[in-house]
């Protein structure tokens, strides 16, 4: 599970070359000419073979030739030839450097090198560099610098102009990949290579589009989680869903939902090229803002109040120094410098009041980060500030970003910045951008960080009762339901409604009305009719039986008129909601396109399109995710104490958000639904209004989340927590691993022998690294599946009182392997717990749940030393074979 299976790919220790006739150069191909040109600028440390697709020789000749990667520069027709041999003579991947190849000749291509096991890049791909290896395997022009970056890219032509200004802005890179259109190996698995690539600190992507929503989240959260990724998306697009049949669908554009899905991801997104590089170049340091709070050290007022400005416009905070920090700084500025909101040092700051300033920000609890600004003035030194800052630097646990305005007499103070990797910047708006990029990057790593359940910990709701009202719906060739059918649908799961009941004549409304209490609303009834009001099909505030009976035949003609071919069951009464300081909000439900349900929440009412400023999430839900999507809308401003009215009950709200996320998690046949509006006061929510869309549940591939197929991000696996007893007594929980679990992990890895941690890693390292951990604790469920056994201990603590805590006693993992039929295992158990049977449950339940996910096949290394992981395999009834690559390892499998 060490060596990633793109090794080949970006890693080679050889290659072939299939470019055509060398001694034919103009027989060759752009790509081949480009390609061979990269070659021979630099001395690449591996072995290069071209090889012809007119090669004669046995297949026995050809193998001594064999090779991790295969690079083919040839025309289309000659491609799927080359690649038909690349796999003969074993090449573990291979790339097509082309361009203009539509999809049926890419689908013949995947096929092929599938067939022979073969990972492809390509075709229609520019190829990737890998500057320390001095790989130009590309035709994206000179090799780049060697960095600590990586950019993949979904443009060859827009990756080509960012290497050309990367050149001159002195930017270097770990790898750089063009992966273009058709592409067998996509995005995502460009980034699950980057995540473990120890040569990459910060990713930077471009894209267009993707194609499997959970791939790509998956592996873009498996990278967000142990370094900066940073997205350019283009193709951003406004208008809404025209066919769709409730407000949700119309109000929920793809682009809000790709950044839903990205802050879900834990990765931040920028508008423009320009923000790409700035945004990863203060990711890539080693320092993480805790907050939104930028301090600002200036020596104009100007600039200082233009940063400000933009500062409040973006939505972060200005950061103020505390009193006590204000008084002891103070005295020793100059005498007009000012510490009311910014740090402006006045026109007469010297280098050392720059230090000062700093770090009195720095030790500031107030502050998260500090932006130093400096505009020229008359015997102003700027290069002896910039030296202030970059012997400061080093012992900053804040960010430090810096904004030398001007040009010719500061370009010796940024170079000594950039020198000293301090984030330099000509404009004061775009260093406060720049901070909010990191700051979003905090604040999206605690969104990745959760992993709800599907299910809430509330009441458990009537499931099976929903899917019943669905099908019958479904059953009578309908999508759209009732309100009363939508309200049935929303009490299943506990959302409160307003008490709705049909009338089916005027003399039926009038009873009903008396029954619920005047005043009343009516409301059309029909299966057909998706927004009534446009219709004249709602009257609120009807006040007695006359009124309602005028009222009820008003409407059935007022509908009738407007929609002839309309079916309509009838008008329903029910009571005015008694809130008379409630909140109208909307909470929606909309399929996006790729990325499945997603849950939009915003302000209600008739004028719910024209208020905007909806914010959405992505499902499962948990509390801390609900109360972070009420947070971001527009709405959120008046929900506490609010023009005389109290403040809201927040946590009936947030209920009411867990209810839907349960409702989107359990019912994959929701398409669209709309809770408009439900009014929130200070005593509780109720669902006045509501619409729901629903279709037939989307097909999904075998073990696709077991009902969960329809989601991007899979719920927490609740369903595979099991109890079992120990040996001598007491009990241990086998239960999926989530992120919270990091530091158990870290204990049980230092608790176990040297031995024990050899056998596991082959590695002696005391403890895990921080990445590796997060990598082994915040996964996806889908690919990778961890199971950890854990006891509950008593022990004393610090005030005499009995606590209990939780330890990891053995942990079993499988990843599933590129060809998605088969995973390979990792088992480590506490020494302390040897020869009770632990390491047998915990491959029982692992292969358990293998086999759940469809997977047909378990595989796994274990070293030839290691004799009692060896007997274990044999007892579960493991084939054990001699592993050729590598004789100090036994390969072990099990059909599953």
């Amino acid at each position: 599970m060490d060596k990633h299976y793109l090794s080949p790919l970006f890693d080679p220790e050889s290659i072939i070359l299939f470019t055509g006739n060398e001694n034919d150069p103009a027989g060759q191909t752009p790509h081949a000419q480009a390609l061979l040109a990269g070659f021979r600028a630099q001395t690449y440390r591996g072995r290069v073979t071209e090889l012809s697709t007119q090669t004669t020789g046995t297949l026995g000749d050809l193998a001594q030739t064999r090779a991790d990667l295969a690079i083919i520069a040839l025309p289309p027709d000659e491609i799927v030839a080359a690649l038909e041999l690349a796999g003969r003579i074993k090449c573990k991947a291979a790339m097509v450097l082309s361009a203009g190849i539509g999809a049926p000749l890419a689908a013949e291509m995947a096929r092929t090198a599938q067939r022979h096991g073969v990972m492809l890049l390509g075709p229609n791909s520019q190829g990737f560099q890998r500057p320390a290896w001095l790989l130009n395997a590309s035709t994206l022009g000179p090799l780049a610098t060697s960095g600590q970056q990586a950019l993949v890219s979904q443009s060859g032509a827009l990756t080509a102009a960012i290497l050309d200004w990367a050149r001159q802005n002195r930017v270097g890179f770990s790898t750089v990949v063009s992966v273009g259109p058709h592409s067998a190996l996509r995005i995502a698995d460009m980034l699950d290579f980057l995540a473990s690539d120890r040569h990459t600190q910060a990713i930077v992507v471009y894209m267009e589009g993707i194609s499997n929503a959970r791939r790509f989240m998956s592996a873009l959260r498996a990278a967000a989680s142990s370094k900066p990724v940073v997205v350019l998306k283009a193709g951003r697009k406004l208008a809404g869903n025209a066919a769709a049949q409730t407000h949700s669908g119309s109000i929920v554009g793809s682009d809000a939902v790709f950044d839903a899905a990205l802050r879900r991801a834990g990765a931040v997104r920028v508008r423009s090229f320009v923000e790409l590089f700035s945004a990863a170049k203060c990711l890539a340091s080693r320092y993480r803002p805790v907050g939104k709070r930028l301090a600002i050290i200036t020596n104009g007022g100007g600039p200082g109040v233009l940063a400000a400005d933009w500062v409040s416009e973006i939505g972060l905070q200005l950061g103020v120094l505390s009193e006590a920090a204000a008084r002891v700084l103070l005295p020793q500025l100059p005498p007009i410098a000012s510490l009311a909101d910014l740090i402006d040092l006045s026109e007469d700051a010297q280098p050392e009041h720059y230090r000062l300033a700093l770090e009195a920000a720095a030790r500031d609890r107030a502050v998260d980060g500090v932006l130093v600004i400096y505009s020229p003035k008359v015997g102003g030194d700027a290069e002896a500030i910039a030296r202030v800052l970059a012997d400061a630097r080093p012992q900053l646990s804040k960010p430090l970003l810096s904004c030398w305005m001007g040009d010719a007499s500061v370009g010796a103070a940024r170079t000594l910045m950039a020198d000293a990797q301090i984030p330099t910047f000509r404009t004061p708006e775009a260093a406060v951008g720049a901070f909010r990029n990191i700051s979003s990057f905090y604040q999206n790593q605690q969104l990745l960080q959760q992993t709800p359940p599907p299910l809430s910990q509330l009441a458990a709701p009537d499931v099976e009762g929903a899917r019943l009202l669905i099908e019958s719906v479904l059953a009578e060739r309908r999508q759209a339901l009732t309100e009363m059918e939508s309200k049935a649908l929303l009490a299943a799961f506990h959302i409160p409604v307003t008490s709705t009941i049909l009338a089916r004549n005027p003399s039926e409304a009038m009873m009903i009305a008396a029954q619920q209490g005047f005043p009343v609303a009516l409301k059309v009834d029909s299966p057909d009719i998706s927004h009534k009001s446009d219709v004249g099909g709602v009257a609120l505030n009807v006040m007695n039986a006359t009124q309602v009976r005028d009222v009820y035949h008003d409407m059935m003609a007022n509908v009738a008129r407007a929609r002839p071919d309309a079916r309509i069951n009838g008008i329903t009464v029910q009571a005015m909601a008694r809130m008379r300081r409630g909140r109208e909000l909307y909470i929606g439900v909309v399929t996006d396109d790729p990325f499945g349900p997603v849950i939009a929440f915003g302000a209600g009412g008739t004028m719910i399109e024209l208020m905007g400023g909806n914010a959405m999430e992505l499902p499962p839900l948990n509390q801390f995710l609900a109360h972070r999507l009420i947070e971001r809308a527009r709405v959120a401003e008046t929900l506490g104490e609010w023009r005389g009215a109290p403040a809201v009950n927040m946590q009936a709200l947030e209920r009411v958000l867990l209810r839907v996320s349960e409702m989107v998690c359990e019912l994959p046949q929701l398409r669209e639904m709309d809770i408009n509006p439900i009014i929130v006061d200070e005593h509780g929510a109720v669902a006045v209004d509501a619409r729901i869309v629903v279709g037939h549940a989307p097909s999904t591939s075998a073990g696709g989340g077991r009902g969960y197929g329809h989601l991007a991000i899979l719920p927490y696996p609740a369903r595979y927590e099991q109890i079992w007893p120990l040996r001598g007594g007491g009990e241990y929980t086998v239960r999926p691993i989530h992120p919270g679990d990091a530091q158990m992990l870290q204990d049980l890895t230092k608790r176990l022998s040297p031995e024990s941690r050899y056998f596991r890693f082959v590695s002696s390292m005391p403890e895990l690294p921080p990445g590796m951990l997060s990598r082994f604790t915040l996964i996806d469920y889908d690919r990778e599946m961890a199971l950890c056994a854990v006891i509950k201990e008593e022990k004393l603590g610090e005030d005499g009182q009995q606590e209990v805590s939780e330890r990891f006693i053995a942990v079993s993992r499988y990843i599933t392997n590129p060809d998605h039929t088969s995973c390979e295992f990792s088992l480590v158990v506490d020494d302390a717990f040897a020869g009770q049977g632990l390491g047998t449950r915990m491959m029982h339940s692992i292969m358990d749940v293998a086999r759940d996910r469809g997977l047909q096949e378990i595989v796994g290394m274990v070293l030839t030393s290691n004799g009692a992981m060896l007997k274990l395999m044999q007892s579960l009834g493991f084939s054990v074979k001699a592993y050729p690559d590598d004789p100090d390892f036994r390969l072990v499998t099990h059909v599953l």
